[in-house]
């Protein structure tokens, strides 16, 4: 009788949002609660101003991270880390306290977190991993985007994995979407992330669930660099950062710059907008300015580090808008109480528009690379895909598709551990 074959953890590791699962030694999929009791941990490291060391109770992770952040705890907030796969950014120091930290050795930092709770819950060391990647980390650049996979592939290694397989994310979504589907179905995986949007036109059969090879069923993938991310900017841009000056028309006609806007409504830029060079660039700014009350919230934003503050209450906003349908208050009582700027349909689908429609498209694309007029269903997973503008959108472009909301968070981790269960390793 052979080895027990080892557990394969799937990690969906996410630009805003990671998840893990595994089989395990029953054949039963474990979707691993890995904060508190949810699945789906914010991907956030906060770092402690006090003692910035090598020990672990000064770096908060998760939920904590985003908690002490927004508690207005003293420290340093990282988020979105995935959005600087294949970037030189990665091998860059920031400062972290009175210590620089490269950007890599963060992202170790993470995946040795995320290997410390599965193991813990599943109660015992995990050295097999199947990692999930977006189709592509970086468009049309295929050089960067290898090296976004090989330092994903690196990172995990450093964290103490020893055995490491890829997977798109949107096939891992499909191969979750399988479990369910009683006969062969041809579908269209529709996975909106935090940093990307991805697509997959495959045919699902529980039949060929347990091969390990499902090349040829996979017919068609594409995927944008648009997620998320960068709906939250937009969103920011649109409803909280024109307070602060954004377009605002200053002396002589003239717009005011708006290179402090872009860095404080984009997640992994924030810390950029303060630098002291940023913030001797915003200081002077105060001449464009023909209304000094913007100028004042700007510098009050920058100077009390609000960025990630305003941008998770963009997000919260954007959140309780799409579960709701209705309008929802972007809280801003930390900036200024007199501020009350709102999230609805009609805003979000002006701010998104030209976004949402590039998505669509790709989504459309995928189709036709398939070389198919349409599909049986269209299934929807990751943070992002509960957009109602989005969804709106794809059932005015595949109306004759049945729609199917899958595991906005657990999903792409669920199909990665089905897939690792089955990989030669």
């Amino acid at each position: 009788m052979g080895a027990a074959r080892p557990l394969v953890l799937g990690i969906d590791f996410g630009t805003s949002n990671s998840a893990c699962a595994l089989i395990d030694a029953h054949g039963a999929l474990q979707v691993i609660p890995l904060d508190g009791a949810k699945a789906e941990m914010p991907t956030a490291l906060f770092f402690a101003s006090e003692t910035v060391d090598a020990a672990r109770h000064t770096v908060l992770y998760g939920a904590d991270a985003m908690q002490a952040y927004l508690n207005g705890t003293e420290g340093r907030l990282l988020r979105s880390l995935k959005s600087l796969m294949g970037s030189r950014l990665m091998d860059e120091y920031t400062a972290v306290g009175d210590k620089s930290i490269r950007f890599f050795d963060i992202v170790v930092l993470f995946f040795k977190e995320l290997k410390r709770r599965c193991e813990a819950h599943v109660g015992q060391p995990l050295t097999h991993a199947m990692l999930g990647r977006p189709v592509h980390f970086v468009d049309d650049d295929p050089e960067r985007d290898q090296l976004a996979q090989e330092t994903l592939g690196r990172a995990a290694t450093e964290a103490g994995f020893t055995h490491i397989a890829y997977q798109l994310e949107p096939i891992a979504a499909a191969l979750d979407y399988e479990q369910r589907v009683a006969k062969e179905t041809t579908a269209l995986v529709v996975d909106i992330g935090g940093g990307t949007s991805d697509f997959t036109v495959i045919r699902l059969n529980p039949e060929r669930s347990a091969q390990g090879d499902r090349t040829a069923d996979i017919l068609a993938t594409t995927g944008v660099h648009i997620g998320g991310t960068d709906f939250d900017r937009l969103l920011d841009l649109a409803t909280v950062m024109p307070h602060l000056g954004y377009k605002h028309v200053g002396t002589g006609g003239r717009i005011v710059p708006n290179s402090v806007f872009f860095d404080l409504s984009t997640w992994h830029l924030i810390h950029q907008a303060y630098t002291r060079k940023s913030m001797h660039f915003a200081k002077e700014l105060w001449t464009d300015y023909t209304d000094q009350t913007l100028h004042r919230r700007l510098m009050d934003a920058l100077e009390e580090q609000h960025g990630h503050r305003m941008l998770a209450s963009v997000e919260a906003a954007k959140i309780a808008c799409s579960i709701s349908g209705d309008s929802a208050v972007v809280e801003l009582d930390f900036l200024d109480s007199s501020l009350a700027p709102t999230v609805d349909a009609a805003n979000m689908e002006v701010a998104l528009h030209a976004s949402l429609a590039q998505v669509v498209q790709c989504a459309q694309d995928c189709v036709a690379a398939a070389g198919l007029q349409g599909v049986d269903a269209v299934y929807l997973t990751g943070g992002s895909s509960a957009l109602r503008t989005l969804i709106a959108a794809l059932r005015q472009a595949m109306p004759q598709a049945t729609l199917v909301e899958g595991n906005r968070f657990g999903g792409v981790a669920a199909g990665l551990a089905w897939a690792g269960a089955v990989h030669p390793y």
